[in-house]
């Protein structure tokens, strides 16, 4: 059933909030069981799950599997094994000053949960958050986006299918039901999308003080020095780039290539980008026509602004297709220089001094990703250290995101907090300070007042060594 108006969305949050109080107490092995199901539920629905989001993306099947199904899957396995001990209280050691007292995390669901998710990954993205929440012991609301449509009914039905209403439930619709769902006392609000949009998350998740984790985007810079094997970072980087028609929020956004090796890097883009997405069967399309659009007048503000086009720039408006293109001699001025492309554009700029390319990223917001080819140790270490970035990877694009024991996110303008495995569980848990105090004589009340020689003398001898 379709929960729109106001009146059911928020009859169906006093449900899933009542709810959560009861959930409070959920054992390991209810909270296994639910991912249990859940993992049984994609595995016997792949090919519905390839379907709905090849409709909503033109996405081949296997890159559906890799991207989507695998992803949500490792998730769960890897909560599945490993949620014992990360529900398991954690004894926390004390100094002398608490001598007798006994201390420890302890570790409750945070509540109602909200998960805004958008379509660039329909399924990953709305689904991989619920993993961390279920692990956690939490209650949900997804509100999937309205651009990828068959997926969102697709996630619905599975909701539907596998959990109570009041205890995971899809919300459908577009601004008006976000804006209606944000308007809640949320305990938690998870939200993958754009800076500008995370600004209105963060604003409304304040008039309810609810804690937020924001997976955000921005420009992710890419570095590739002339140390790097050029082919090895050419082939990466068009896969990474050009994957899912480079609307991916970690996809390398802009290039930086050292002046020796211009013209072999830009070969090499055009040998692997034919290469591997050269076929409908391996390239997938734009998800609208406002977004198809959109990518154009960046394509022609920056030829319009002086640069070339070395490989691509062919535009299908019919059928929502736009062949992977690199654009060289880009103007610094140009709209791909200042907005997030979230398209399948690389602009490529030439650099031949280091800290130029250092100072102008340290310029922009800090971006979700920042990538580097380099054989170069100090190199590495420069950029590591000299430069901020929500995650960093050498000699590889994208891959990061999937890595099982990795926290996963953004800084300031990227992102606020990290998720994906166990960061992913302590994003949806509160982490609740809890401490047993002995009875009688304690350490606290040799310095009650009244305060007489020997309590200053405590006191004074704790300040200075303890």
């Amino acid at each position: 059933m379709d929960i729109t108006t106001q009146s059911e969305i928020r009859d169906l949050f006093e449900r899933v909030k009542d709810h959560s109080i009861a959930l409070r107490t959920s054992t390991l092995k209810q909270r296994k069981e639910k991912l249990r199901k859940l993992e049984d539920w994609i595995l016997s629905h792949r090919q519905e799950i390839q379907k709905a989001i090849h409709s909503d993306l033109q996405k081949p099947a296997e890159e559906a599997d890799l991207t989507e199904i695998f992803v949500v899957l490792s998730e769960v396995r890897k909560a599945r094994k490993n949620l014992k001990a990360w529900m398991a209280p954690k004894s926390a050691p004390a100094s002398i000053t608490y001598l007798g007292t006994k201390a420890e995390t302890f570790y409750e669901p945070k509540g109602a949960c909200l998960i805004i998710s958008p379509w660039n990954y329909p399924f990953q993205l709305a689904i991989g958050p619920l993993v961390s929440s279920i692990a956690a012991g939490n209650t949900c609301i997804i509100k999937p986006s309205e651009y990828s449509e068959n997926t969102s009914v697709l996630i619905q039905k599975m909701c539907n299918e596998l959990f109570n209403p009041e205890e995971v439930s899809v919300v459908l619709g577009a601004v008006k039901e976000s804006q209606e769902l944000l308007s809640l006392p949320f305990d938690h609000i998870f939200f993958t999308g754009s800076p500008q949009v995370g600004k209105v998350v963060m604003s409304a998740a304040a008039e309810h003080l609810a804690s937020v984790t924001l997976e955000l985007g921005g420009k992710s810079p890419t570095i590739v020095d002339e140390t790097a094997s050029i082919k090895d970072a050419a082939e990466k980087i068009a896969w990474g780039k050009w994957q899912n028609a480079g609307q991916v929020c970690i996809a390398p956004d802009y290039l930086f290539v050292h002046e020796s090796v211009k013209d072999h890097l830009i070969e090499e883009l055009i040998v692997q980008s034919n290469k591997i997405y050269g076929s409908k069967e391996t390239y997938g399309g734009i998800i609208s026509r406002d977004h198809h659009n959109r990518i154009n007048d960046l394509m022609a503000d920056a030829i319009d602004k002086g640069a070339d086009i070395e490989c691509g720039g062919k535009s299908d408006r019919d059928n929502l297709r736009f062949s992977p293109t690199l654009l060289s001699n880009v103007a610094k001025n140009s709209r791909l220089m200042e907005e997030e492309i979230f398209g399948p554009i690389l602009p490529l700029m030439v650099y031949d001094d280091l800290d130029k390319v250092i100072k102008f990223i340290n310029e922009k917001p800090k971006p979700l990703a920042l990538y580097l080819f380099s054989k170069r140790r100090s190199t590495m270490n420069r950029i590591k250290k000299e430069t901020s970035a929500g995650m960093f990877t050498i000699n590889d694009v994208v891959l990061q995101f999937a890595h099982p024991n990795l926290p996963i996110g953004g800084v300031n303008n990227s992102g606020i907090g990290k998720a994906h495995g166990h960061t992913g569980f302590i994003a949806f848990s509160n982490e609740k300070a809890v401490v047993k105090q002995r009875r009688g004589l304690t350490m606290a009340k040799t310095v009650y007042p009244p305060y007489s020689s020997f309590k200053k003398f405590m006191i004074d001898f704790m300040v200075k060594y303890f």
